[in-house]
């Protein structure tokens, strides 16, 4: 496709995604990151979650294309029973730690891939079983497996929330390379402007200007590839009026600083 799927929407199933072709930022609960090229993320059950292209997906449809395999599935598809068989018990407890969501790092990733191919390919109780493999590599490499977001979303979200909070995150995406006052995302969401901070934080656990740096500081991550930019233009392409705020900040988020960061690439 052009772009992956790019709306904020839940779903009861569990989500396994591969992303084989394009690059952009990941939101999943209260996460927010980079995705990439074999990157591999684990989506549980009713975690609000989007997959936002870089522009260049967008303006330029028949250069850049998106491609990914994504496996869905139900645990209560299953039934009761299959929950209590003995050899069944640490699905359980993966499956209940996927509602924050993971990334699966370390060779794990490179030992999921070609399972998750053999899903797209294969059929009947072969798929099955593949699917099965999959989830027992999980566990048994779960050191491996890194949390999104900090907290468990078991409530279902509303249409008119959902729909709310895509204009938030996609005029927040579209917008960040420049000066967002909390007056004018709060008429985006139509609210008051002390109405939309306390909305924004009962829903993601945190303010709408940590969320702004966050995606700020992943749009910084992907400039910091290219080692002929200075840190100073990156920081204000993306949106940081300074460079000293952009390090704290980025430092902050990332637990290292903008050099760090390109020393480890």
């Amino acid at each position: 496709m052009p772009h992956l799927y790019d709306k904020l929407h839940q779903h009861p199933e569990i989500q396994i995604t591969l992303v084989e072709e394009s690059e952009g930022t990941l939101i999943a609960g209260d996460y927010v990151g980079r995705f990439a090229p074999g990157d591999i993320f684990i989506l549980g059950s009713n975690l609000p979650h989007v997959f936002k292209n870089e522009a260049i997906y967008y303006q330029q449809p028949d250069v850049a294309k998106a491609r990914a395999i994504s496996v869905f599935f139900d645990a209560e598809s299953w039934g009761k029973e299959f929950w209590f068989l003995t050899e069944t018990q640490h699905f359980k407890e993966f499956i209940r730690q996927a509602k924050r969501g993971f990334q699966v790092g370390g060779s794990l990733k490179e030992e999921a891939t070609p399972l998750i191919r053999q899903l797209l390919f294969s059929k009947d109780l072969k798929r099955l079983i593949y699917l099965l493999e999959l989830m027992e590599l999980f566990h048994l490499r779960k050191a491996e497996l890194q949390f999104l977001s900090m907290y468990e979303r078991n409530d279902e979200m509303r249409t008119e929330e959902g729909e709310r909070m895509n204009n938030i995150i996609h005029f927040t995406l579209n917008e960040s390379g420049r000066f967002i006052s909390l007056k004018e995302i709060a008429s985006v969401a139509n609210m008051t402007r002390e109405a939309f901070c306390r909305y924004f934080k009962e829903r993601t656990r945190k303010t709408y200007v940590s969320f702004l740096n966050e995606i700020r500081i992943s749009n910084a991550c992907r400039l910091l590839m290219d080692p002929q930019q200075t840190k100073a233009s990156i920081a204000y392409e993306v949106g940081f009026n300074n460079l000293s705020h952009f390090n704290r900040v980025f430092k902050k988020v990332m637990g290292k600083t903008p050099s760090e960061y390109q020393m480890d690439l």
